[in-house]
């Protein structure tokens, strides 16, 4: 729970950045590579046949808010935190997709940035590989492709002044809880140390590709999703409730998971030498925001209910005939599953210049690129 103090450097902060964010400068560091799911993909699905609806955000209402108010396969109104990391990098927004590039391009643009995520896609193989979603890019899949680019690229020495921006996690919580919720006696202890261990690979595999710089956002507060929220509230099966009416179990794994990811990335820079992260906590952050729906620099006033989509919590799914609400910028979440880019705005100020040690350690993005 962020405290007044917490709440005033917040404000601070995103005022400050603000400020030095009016005109260009150059980039921060050489390259940005994403990889994780659809908080962080700009359109990798839309490339992937076998992916379904249900996986893709290349149709209205998606993009509206986007500059030239299309769909362009961001799971958001506007742009996400991948694109407004970048932004308070100095790029224009995310690097592109990786499915959207030739060969003889992915090379090139290896010197600037590749985007890799995949929406629906998790920490371990089966995630988004199943009924809903059908097929996409796992991060198996994401990290071998980016391996195999940088062992033929061969710079080694700009991949390790680049970042490497990873949010993942969050599809792993939602599948395994709708299966345990079918299957009693599943272990919650033995799934997350599952989850861990496939993070320890990734990073290992990264690192030993040249990367050395690490910013890494904990899955968030995954039962505050209006699709979590009408799971839990269903009349004829209702679940537990936290103090916030979200769906207690999925919110109980985000909290669960999210030290043993901060004593994995420690144990990890100890062993690997070179290696510097970032951690971002999305639990602390969505708490902070229920705690202090309004400040000077937001005004987050509908907090349970997607601003695009129909039915109870507006959960009903997003599409061209769907209800959309007129102002975004109220909004914490923008369709069953995602933020609004407003919400993501401010995490993305969080996990780029925060100072205080509540919502981002050992060190913020900023103070990473400077090493």
């Amino acid at each position: 729970m962020a405290s007044r103090g917490g709440a005033f450097a917040f404000i601070t902060l995103c005022f400050t950045l603000e400020l030095a964010w009016q005109g260009t400068a150059k980039p921060l560091l050489p390259a940005v590579f994403v990889f994780g799911d659809s908080m962080v993909d700009v359109g990798n699905n839309n490339f992937i046949e076998k992916c379904n609806i249900s996986c893709k955000a290349n149709y209205p209402h998606f993009g509206v808010d986007y500059p030239n108010h299309a769909p362009t396969g961001r799971f958001s109104n506007g742009y996400n935190m991948a694109d407004q990391l970048a932004q308070l990098l100095h790029f224009d927004e995310s690097p592109p997709p990786f499915l959207s590039m030739s060969n003889a391009s992915l090379i090139t643009q290896m010197s600037t940035g590749i985007n890799f995520a995949s929406g629906g896609s998790g920490l371990l193989d089966v995630t988004g590989n199943g009924p809903v979603c059908t097929q996409v890019l796992s991060m198996t899949e994401q990290v071998g492709n980016f391996t195999n680019l940088a062992r033929m690229w061969g710079h080694a020495d700009l991949i390790s002044r680049s970042l490497i921006f990873i949010n993942t996690g969050n599809n792993d919580l939602f599948e395994y809880t709708d299966f345990k919720d079918h299957n009693c006696d599943h272990n919650n202890r033995e799934f997350l140390q599952s989850l861990v261990a496939s993070y320890t690979r990734f990073l290992k595999d990264l690192y030993g590709a040249g990367a050395r710089k690490f910013s890494v956002v904990s899955p968030s507060l995954v039962g505050c999703c209006p699709s979590q929220r009408l799971i839990a509230h269903d009349p004829k099966n209702p679940r537990d409730v936290d103090k916030y009416g979200c769906f207690a179990a999925a919110n109980d794994l985000s909290r669960q998971l999210y030290p043993m990811i901060a004593s994995m990335l420690h144990d990890l820079s100890l062993e690997l030498p070179g290696m510097s992260y970032s951690l971002a906590d999305s639990v602390k952050m969505v708490e902070s925001v229920f705690n202090n729906t309004t400040t000077p620099s937001y005004n987050f006033t509908v907090l349970d209910r997607a601003c695009c989509g129909g039915g109870p919590f507006g959960a009903g799914g997003c599409d061209s005939s769907a209800p959309l609400c007129h102002n975004r910028s109220n909004h914490l979440f923008w369709d069953d599953y995602h933020p609004t880019d407003a919400v993501t705005g401010v995490a993305a100020k969080l996990i780029f210049g925060d100072t205080t040690g509540l919502f981002v350690r050992p060190i913020n993005v900023q103070q990473l690129v400077e090493l």
